[in-house]
Order: structure tokens, then sequence, then C-alpha cells
């Protein structure tokens, strides 16, 4: 007996299955095309902070990227890659300094660097910096080297107010390199730095003080050298004018000025306090043991230094000694003076 050939069943595919696929699919597309927008958001919209990041020379997209993400400018550095690649912009990223924000997106930050946009350097001489310190805060500031600005230093900058001479290179600066703030080009040199400082000395001292200083019969160099001091002494603003007038009424008794601030500058170093020991330096800036004005300033004075070494208080102070909460305690007698120092822990 031949049995009958049995129908070959087709395989059925469970419609279920096909819809849980389906739905699978999507959703993975769906949440991957999320998580990859989500990568392209600002990391924080709220913060407009300004974050400075200079991209050297040369550098590759991938240290670009590495910069960013080190930064906290984006989430993810190889996808900023990848969007540089799909729109063409891993070739065009540019050197340079520039101004970020969290805020700014991925994509605004890739347009950014691939259009060049980058931001002006600028920097702040804070009131009483030294010409030392100067230099320190640009070479910090990687607007130059310390080769760039010892080399700076020893040009011949010709203005009426500096000395020529009798001062080191350093020394004959000290005290016209106006503090302010100022904005320079991505190739702006450290003689250019020095010379629009000076400049800008020179511009606000005759449009500010050269008349008055006329009237007093005082040269430029001799009211910068007492603002300086004025500067390194004064703690608190009140105090200025007052200090002024110790000065110039030692100056008229022939007395030594005896100021601490120019025991330090011939040291070479900032400390709170000055020894018995350092009071021996043997410096033409150590008042204590020299009588008169120091041959040079001692700092870079603003505008009020300059101003209560032109308009000094009139009082008979002779004396001031630190009370210890950055005002001074003044004095018109030696004994007096003994009593306050006692009095305040001297």
């Amino acid at each position: 007996m031949i049995e009958p050939e049995m129908k070959k069943m087709k395989p059925t595919i469970n419609p279920k299955i096909i819809l849980i696929l389906l739905v699978t699919l999507f959703s993975l597309t769906f949440f991957g095309w999320k998580y990859i927008t989500n990568q392209y958001l600002p990391v924080a919209p709220n913060d407009n902070s300004i974050i400075e990041v200079r991209i050297p020379e040369n550098s590759t997209g991938h240290e670009v990227a590495e910069l960013l993400y080190k930064n906290g400018l984006i989430r993810n550095d190889k996808l900023f890659l990848s969007y540089c690649s799909q729109k063409g912009l891993d070739k065009q990223l540019k050197a340079g300094l520039y101004a970020f924000s969290r805020s700014q997106s991925l994509p605004e930050l890739a347009l950014q660097i691939s259009q060049g946009k980058v931001k002006s350097p600028s920097f702040t001489i804070p009131e009483g910096y030294t010409v030392r310190q100067i230099g320190e805060l640009l070479v910090k500031k990687q607007i130059c080297t310390q080769q760039q600005w010892q080399e700076a230093l020893r040009v011949n900058y010709s203005y009426e107010f500096l000395a020529t001479g009798q001062l080191g290179d350093e020394s004959r600066l000290e005290g016209f390199l106006f503090p302010d703030t100022y904005t320079i080009g991505e190739k702006t040199s450290a003689q250019e730095i020095i010379n629009m400082m000076l400049s800008n000395f020179a511009a606000v001292w005759n449009k500010e003080y050269a008349g008055q200083a006329s009237t007093m019969k005082l040269t430029t160099r001799n009211v910068i050298v007492i603002a300086s001091l004025i500067e390194r002494e004064a703690r608190i603003p009140e105090e200025r004018k007052k200090i002024s007038g110790v000065i110039y009424n030692r100056l008229q008794k022939g007395m030594p000025l005896q100021i601490d601030a120019t025991v330090l500058y011939s040291l070479g170093e900032h400390r709170e306090t000055v020894t018995y020991k350092d009071l021996e330096i043997n410096s033409p800036y150590n008042t204590y043991r020299n009588v008169g004005l120091p041959p040079g300033p001692i700092a870079s004075p603003g505008r009020a230094a300059i101003d209560a070494a032109i308009n000094p208080e009139q009082h008979s102070y002779y004396y001031y000694v630190a009370k210890g909460d950055n005002s001074h305690y003044f004095s018109s007698t030696y004994a007096e003076h003994l009593n306050a120092k006692k009095k305040y822990g001297l």
C-alpha cells in the first residue's frame, strides 16, 4: 500500500513577533537619534561665563576635540570629530585664542573654530605691579616668552620721562608701564606691548597731571617716584593723600623716608614684614640708609596714587605705623610714634 504524500507546510510568522521587532528597531533608532542629538546640545545652557581656550598652531582635529572636552565645552570628543568630518570642517579648524561658553552647542563651537572667530587677547596690569611682575603676568598668559620680554626691556624707548644711562634696563621703565587693561593682536610683540603701555602713560600724564605738576614745580619723574611709594604703602584709599603728606614733610625736613616698600624693592621680593637685617641692605633704593627720594619708582602707580602725589594732604605728621587692619596710625612726634608701635605690637 502506497502512503499518500504529505503536503509541505509553509512556515508561518507570528505577526506579534514582527510587531515587536519593528517596535524594537524603531525604539533603537529613535533613542540613538535622541542620544546623538543630546550630545550636540550645550553642556550648560544657562552658563554664559567665558572660557578662554588657546588652540595651538598645526593642531589636529583630535587635539582640538580633546581641548574642548577637557574644558567641559562638549560631552563627547569623538562625536565632535564625527560632526566636523560630516560637515567638511575637520580640515578648516583654525588656531588662535577663543572665547567660548558652556551655553554653546557642539555645532556652534565647530563653526566658530572653522571660521577662525578668535578673541583678541587682553591683559590687565594692576596698580602697584613692578616691571618684573608685569613680565611674569605676560609670560603666564602666554602672550610672550621670558626671553622675548627681556629682549624688549633692552630696547631704547624714546620718551622724555624715561631716565637715560644711569639706571639698568628694567629700572629705566619702572613706574611708567601704566596699569590698565590692554587689548592686543595675536602677534603683538613684547616690544609693541611695552611701547603701548608707555604711550598710554604719556597720554594720561599729559591730559590729567602735567599741568598740575608744572604749577607745583614738580618733575614727572619725582611725581611718579612718590606715587609709587604711596601705591605700595597705602592699603586703603582714604590714606593715600595723608601718606603723601608724610613723605613731603620728611623730605622738607631732610629726614630719611624710611619706607619699608623701598627696602623690599631693594631685596627684589615681596614679604609682609621687614626685618632689622633687611634695613641694612646697601642699595640706593633703601630709604632707611639714604636721605631723599630713591633714584626711581618702585612700581607702576595708578591714577589715584599719582593724584595723591601731586595733591598731598597738609598736616604735621612725620610718622605712621600699621594698625593691623590695613589702616595706619599717624604721629607728629617720634615719642608718639614709639607709643603707637608699642600699642600695635611692633
